[in-house]
């Protein structure tokens, strides 16, 4: 049984079948609806280039086929010692193994007026449909937060023709997982895409005033009806926390064959903190890639095979109509080099100590990749 219905547990009921797992396999899903591909959300779905019939990420004949049913509910209760899962409606699972793919949580800043109903976040399709439903043509939307995911949606809305303003507490986007220099190419792109942006200040109170949301941030302000709030995530390793499983900072502690400390229970995607074998530590990640690596390791450990995740984690970002492509361990550097190749393209590489760590590329795929062998295996800082 997968606990979440997300890329982790499709990707795990995928190779569980691959690697010859017989018995029942279940995914519980919360949304109630088929595992689906969210990057698109801030992407393609809310620039109104895709349609959500192409969101899926298997055919409902796969499911029948491989034999995988789909359970809609939402788990609220784990006991390790019946092997049983309790959904909200009491209805009780039980599992011979059990797979918590439970993924994260939006973050709301802890503001009064965080909680407002003209205050969104963007994870879920139905958190996407809420947002087009209910923005008006050319309407003015602020943005707070300037990580990936807000600068996706910040770049999306303008494509829109939507006015944004963008608060962000780094002095640049993202300044402190991609350095000042990357940070600056980010600002600007959002500048020429017409995105007003606001760095330094922490947002301060986010005000009703009639009908409008007004957004406060060291000296700037911007009103608006919608306020998309975009400050990260956090992790939903509840059931695990109140089953006695060992977590960290709400992540639940994992080993590389993403097995976790309870017999029986294993951990994947953004609520794991699991073990890299070729980090030698554990690491939370919350990319794509890694949430479907990571489940596959946990399908194939499910079905008896010997798997471990290993793969440095990396993931794509589109601002706009330009790709960034990272690959790092994601636990800091303290050495950049940011390197022109001419026409916009660059690539930018992170060390720490004497290793490289990290790459981030835009239009330059061959360092990307290039990167990703390097920072496996642990060259030395030369740049």
């Amino acid at each position: 049984m997968a606990v979440g219905g997300g890329p982790a547990a499709l990707s795990a009921a995928r190779a569980f079948r691959a690697a010859g797992g017989r018995g029942a396999v279940a995914i519980v899903a919360d949304e109630h609806r088929a595992p689906y591909r969210r990057p698109p959300l801030t992407k393609e779905l809310l620039r109104g280039e895709l349609d959500e019939l192409e969101l899926a990420l298997e055919r409902d004949s796969w499911f029948a086929q491989s034999q995988v049913r789909l359970v809609c509910g939402r788990a609220v209760a784990l006991d390790p010692d019946r092997r049983e899962v309790t959904l909200s409606g009491g209805r009780t699972l039980r599992y011979r193994q059990c797979l918590l793919a439970t993924g994260g949580e939006p973050r709301r800043l802890p503001l009064a007026g965080a909680d407002d109903p003209g205050v969104c976040v963007l994870r879920t399709l139905d958190h996407a449909r809420e947002l087009l439903s209910r923005l008006a043509p050319g309407e003015p939307v602020v943005v707070i937060g300037a990580g990936f995911i807000g600068c996706e949606i910040a770049a999306s809305l303008r494509l829109r023709e939507h006015p944004v303003v963008v608060f962000c507490r780094e002095r640049q986007p993202n300044e402190a997982r991609l350095g000042p220099e990357a940070g600056a190419r980010i600002a600007g792109w959002l500048a020429e895409l017409g995105v007003e942006l606001h760095c330094g200040d922490e947002v301060q109170r986010i005000e009703r005033d009639g009908d409008r949301l007004r957004v406060s941030a060291g000296d700037a302000q911007a009103s608006a009806r919608r306020v998309v709030m975009a400050v990260g995530i956090a992790p939903r390793g509840e059931l695990a926390q109140a089953a006695g499983i060992p977590t960290a900072d709400g992540a639940i502690c994992a080993e590389s064959d993403m097995r976790t400390a309870c017999a029986g229970v294993l951990a994947a995607g953004d609520a794991a903190l699991a073990a890299n074998a070729a980090a030698g530590r554990r690491l939370r990640v919350e990319h794509w890639g890694e949430a479907l690596a990571q489940g596959e390791v946990a399908g194939r450990t499910a079905a008896g095979q010997t798997a471990h995740w290993s793969q440095v984690p990396g993931f794509w970002s589109t601002i706009g109509r330009r790709t960034l492509k990272f690959v790092s361990w994601g636990d800091g550097f303290d050495r950049v080099r940011l390197v022109e190749h001419g026409g916009g393209a660059f690539t930018v590489w992170y060390g720490c100590g004497r290793r490289l760590v990290g790459v981030l590329a835009h239009e330059r795929d061959g360092d990307y990749e290039r990167g990703r062998e390097l920072v496996l295996e642990g060259r030395p800082w030369r740049w």
